[in-house]
């Protein structure tokens, strides 16, 4: 949840360079990502404890995924082969869409709208990739 919410809140606050916070203030500065991103997507009262409660879920998960490709890349390294980047960026894309089915019935169609182009933005070859499917270029 960490990485997203801090990915979000660097967003909003127009500061991508920033680098985390030293752990003595990681929950505080949680806390502020956490603000960030209900401002951002308007989140109610009701709303909030129960994104915030996806995104931890949805950070745990990406700590565990991040160890096993650690750990496979680790593994062809020392067998002289390259890992499979491949089945690395499908599990990925399956944690995202499992956040986004998760927090479906929680957010409105907009605040879900709002939250999944964050997460294209966050994604770092966003700038190269065409519109959303179904969607049409905007012509300029």
């Amino acid at each position: 949840m960490r990485a997203t919410l801090l990915a979000l809140a660097l967003l909003a606050a127009g500061a991508a360079g920033a680098q985390p916070p030293p752990p003595a203030t990681a929950a505080n500065h949680e806390a502020r990502m956490m603000d960030d991103l209900a401002t951002l997507l308007d989140l109610t009262a009701t709303q909030r404890p129960q994104v915030q409660s996806i995104l931890q879920e949805q950070h745990a998960q990406m700590q565990q995924q991040h160890a096993q490709m650690k750990e496979a890349f680790e593994q062809a390294k020392a067998a002289g082969t390259k890992p499979d980047f491949s089945q690395m960026k499908a599990q990925h894309q399956q944690l995202e869409q499992q956040t986004i089915e998760k927090l479906t019935p929680v957010l409105s169609a907009a605040q879900l709208q709002k939250f999944q182009i964050l997460m294209k933005m966050h994604h770092p070859h966003f700038h190269h990739h065409g519109p959303p499917a179904g969607e049409e270029p905007a012509s300029g």
